[in-house]
């Protein structure tokens, strides 16, 4: 009887052990079948204890049973930074991504205007999260797996970003997510200092859509680099089909003007911000 009462009162306050042991090396999450797997609790008593957490403990989505430990200076944010825990919450997930478009760009110190949410490009479609202050927004790409990404220098978690150059591909074929191809050009305009020619060859074999790559050789040529633009264009067929600048607002019927016989681009959008 004493034996059994002991663990009544050890399994009172398993979930905020845990949770404390947690925090104490380092970890910002953890997952239910983790808590489960460490106190032997239910699943309706771990709940009910995390739930009695307050804001201790964040649920990271509601229909996914991942879970933030929120120290008191992140209280105002409503949880740690998404950067320390995203490669966590996919691989919980099991699903391939990576943190791209602007909020790449900004980690490279290229992006001039604030970011509302975190870009993260995966697999399949996903409701964006929504934590507190803090915003995670899902882009869709099919082989997201094939694009290069590279490691931040002192990071404070493993995280998946994409290289300077296959993000500024993908700014282009995101351009109508991020307010136009004039501030995607500008992103990459501040990205040029870190493209490295390696690492553009390798996104453009990895880049699957040819008009993107017609756009960013445009978009190259109008930054006046020429250098970049002969490696873009060994990339390219001899024959292109015309695309658009932006290809999410077409042109009026009827009111076509080609940029060049270069790229084949069909110019419909500003790039003001990169001549």
């Amino acid at each position: 009887m004493i034996h059994q009462s002991s663990k009544m009162v050890r399994a009172v306050g398993a979930a905020a052990a845990f949770v404390e042991q947690r925090q104490s090396r380092g970890a910002v999450h953890f997952t239910l079948p983790q808590l489960l797997e460490a106190t032997g609790l239910t699943t309706k008593a771990a709940r009910n204890q995390l739930a009695r957490l307050g804001y201790r403990v964040v649920r990271a989505s509601p229909r996914k049973d991942f879970f933030l430990i929120v120290s008191p200076e992140q209280r105002p944010m409503g949880g740690p930074p998404v950067l320390w825990w995203i490669d966590a919450y996919f691989k919980a997930e099991g699903r391939s991504y990576y943190v791209g478009l602007l909020s790449a760009a900004a980690e490279y110190g290229a992006a001039h205007q604030a970011v509302q949410e975190v870009q993260v490009v995966t697999n399949r479609p996903a409701r964006p999260l929504r934590i507190g202050r803090m915003r995670v927004g899902f882009l869709v790409k099919r082989n997201v797996a094939e694009t290069p990404v590279a490691q931040p220098a002192q990071a404070h978690a493993p995280v998946r970003l994409s290289t300077p150059e296959a993000t500024a591909l993908d700014l282009l074929r995101y351009a109508h997510r991020i307010g136009g191809v004039g501030r995607a050009a500008e992103a990459i305009r501040a990205l040029l200092p870190r493209f490295r020619v390696s690492s553009l060859r390798q996104a453009l074999q990895a880049e699957s859509e040819t008009s993107n790559i017609q756009r960013f050789g445009y978009v190259l040529e109008r930054l006046q680099r020429p250098d970049l633009c002969q490696i873009v264009e060994e990339r390219l067929p001899a024959r292109r089909s015309l695309v658009f600048l932006e290809q999410h607002k077409p042109l009026p019927e009827g009111s076509v003007e080609i940029s060049s016989r270069r790229w084949a681009v069909v110019i419909n959008g500003n790039l003001k911000e990169s001549a």
